[in-house]
């Protein structure tokens, strides 16, 4: 017969024993089963897979440069400004909601829709480097994305030849 002793070690034994465990299945399944958020990066909306469209995540930067327009409240005072010379698109969020802020260039020519988002919170400017044909016509639009499928854009310039 075991001592009292002796079952509270074997006890204590056995529930460390089942922590480390259930610790490396759990870590086992966030690294292999889980996908990273690098792999999911630029497929954040449901038109990103297409051929036709170019979605970028932007790098966050300091001031933006180009022509630049800013929307309503209705679409969360999102700013954006195009950069023609170095096909550079600049996106900033203007509104604390918790929603990434998007830029979006439309082309006649070429790719026709270039998405960038900015998911780097209120008061910040991204900018995403895209190369599209010069000549044709082009548009500008900007908003923000409330989840996968719903997108809010307001257009707000178009321009040919730039």
């Amino acid at each position: 017969m075991s001592t009292l002793t002796d079952r509270l070690r074997h006890g204590v034994y056995r529930t460390f024993v089942r922590g480390v465990v259930c610790t490396l299945v759990a870590a086992t399944v966030g690294v292999f089963a889980l996908p990273s958020a690098a792999m999911a990066e630029d497929n954040y909306y449901k038109t990103c897979e297409y051929d036709y469209v170019s979605c970028q995540t932007g790098v966050a930067v300091g001031l933006p440069q180009g022509e630049c327009m800013t929307t309503t409240l209705a679409y969360a005072y999102t700013s954006i400004c195009v950069d023609y010379d170095g096909d550079y698109v600049y996106v900033r969020d203007g509104k604390a909601d918790g929603y990434a802020a998007m830029g979006y260039v439309g082309s006649a020519n070429g790719v026709s829709d270039r998405l960038c988002r900015n998911n780097h919170g209120y008061g910040t400017w991204v900018r995403c480097n895209f190369d599209w044909v010069e000549a044709g016509a082009h548009s500008a639009s900007a908003g923000y994305k409330e989840q996968f499928y719903i997108m809010e854009l307001d257009y707000l310039w178009s321009w040919s030849g730039k």
